[in-house]
């Protein structure tokens, strides 16, 4: 099985219009003076890394003049989502990050709304799938998994940073399923974000974790960790020893968009020069050494491209939940 969202090409919005204050940038001028980063999510987890990760490229390179981090968990995302709609008017200096959970819960009926409530700035990186066990675990590869789920599947729980049929359950079951495996027989335990879900991996709660590639990078280079397989088409060299799942014969790709929202009735002259600060981040040293710490993959669509990938996105991940039965 493979589910790919694809790479789209960078776009860069310029706005003759606008007004730039003054700090060094590659073309003389900051954009903004400051954003504040909303995160659904906790500390740790892919939300809290792409914002933070995001802010200090901005920052680094002159773009932005200060960024600033909020983590609002609580109902899957969905607690963020609906404090940026409620006090929108208050919130305009405000960018919410969010990835493919935002159109899984919204089909799932975890939370009332969808991206089409939010004002859609850009959509940043796409970020692999890992499936990873602790440093002492005696599992050293997808094939030992597998063996340990055959032999007691009860026993061999996986865990995640999402709600039951979020995000990572997804791609645990597709990973399973791909494997020959029942993927709605995986014993899935949900965690709130991917630091709950990792100290949960090295504490032996679960055998396994289904995490985002970029979380688990630094701890498997500390040697906390290791990632017995990425759902990327070739290995990644952020981390050039972990195997994909093509490799260890499981047929199944994956990489998870992360993007920006803004307060729904954002003027629309507000949201270019969002669109023209992160336009103008791909371009720059800071980005780069971001990115590739994190082993990202560039995917940058603004404005009207962002709504068509989102609506794709939608239908696909809508076709492929149905036939695992999540919906």
């Amino acid at each position: 099985m493979t589910f790919k969202l694809g790479r789209r090409a960078l776009i860069a919005t310029a706005v003759a219009t606008m007004a730039f204050a003054g700090s060094a940038m590659a073309d003389g001028h900051k954009v903004l003076d400051s954003i504040h980063f909303l995160i659904p999510g906790g500390a740790g987890g892919g939300w809290d890394g792409t914002a933070r990760g995001t802010g200090e490229a901005l920052t680094k390179a002159g773009i932005v003049g200060n960024a600033s981090y909020e983590n609002m968990s609580g109902g899957g995302g969905g607690k963020a989502i609906g404090y940026l709609i409620e006090n929108a008017d208050s919130n305009h200096g405000t960018l919410m990050v969010n990835s493919t959970p935002i159109v899984i819960r919204s089909l799932t009926g975890v939370f009332p709304h969808n991206f089409r409530d939010l004002t859609l700035v850009a959509g940043t990186i796409g970020d692999y799938a890992a499936m990873v066990v602790g440093k002492d675990s005696p599992i050293n590869s997808m094939d030992d998994l597998m063996a340990a789920y055959d032999a007691d599947p009860s026993k061999t729980a996986i865990g995640g940073g999402s709600v039951p049929g979020g995000m990572d359950h997804l791609v645990a079951a597709m990973v399973m399923e791909a494997a020959g495996k029942d993927a709605l027989g995986v014993k899935y335990i949900p965690y709130d974000a991917g630091g709950k879900a990792m100290a949960a991996l090295l504490s032996g709660e679960i055998a396994a974790l289904s995490t985002g590639f970029s979380e688990a990078v630094d701890l498997a280079a500390a040697g906390e960790v290791k990632i017995i397989g990425v759902t990327s088409p070739e290995r990644v060299s952020a981390a050039p020893d972990a195997m994909t799942m093509t490799e260890q014969g499981i047929d199944t790709t994956f990489v998870n968009w992360r993007g920006f929202f803004g307060a729904p009735g954002l003027p629309a002259e507000e949201v270019a020069m969002y669109q023209k600060a992160l336009g103008e981040m791909y371009e720059t040293d800071a980005w780069e050494e971001v990115r590739a710490r994190n082993g990202w993959v560039n995917i940058h669509n603004s404005g009207d491209d962002f709504k068509a990938f989102l609506e794709e996105q939608e239908k696909v991940i809508g076709d492929l939940m149905k036939k695992l039965g999540f919906l």
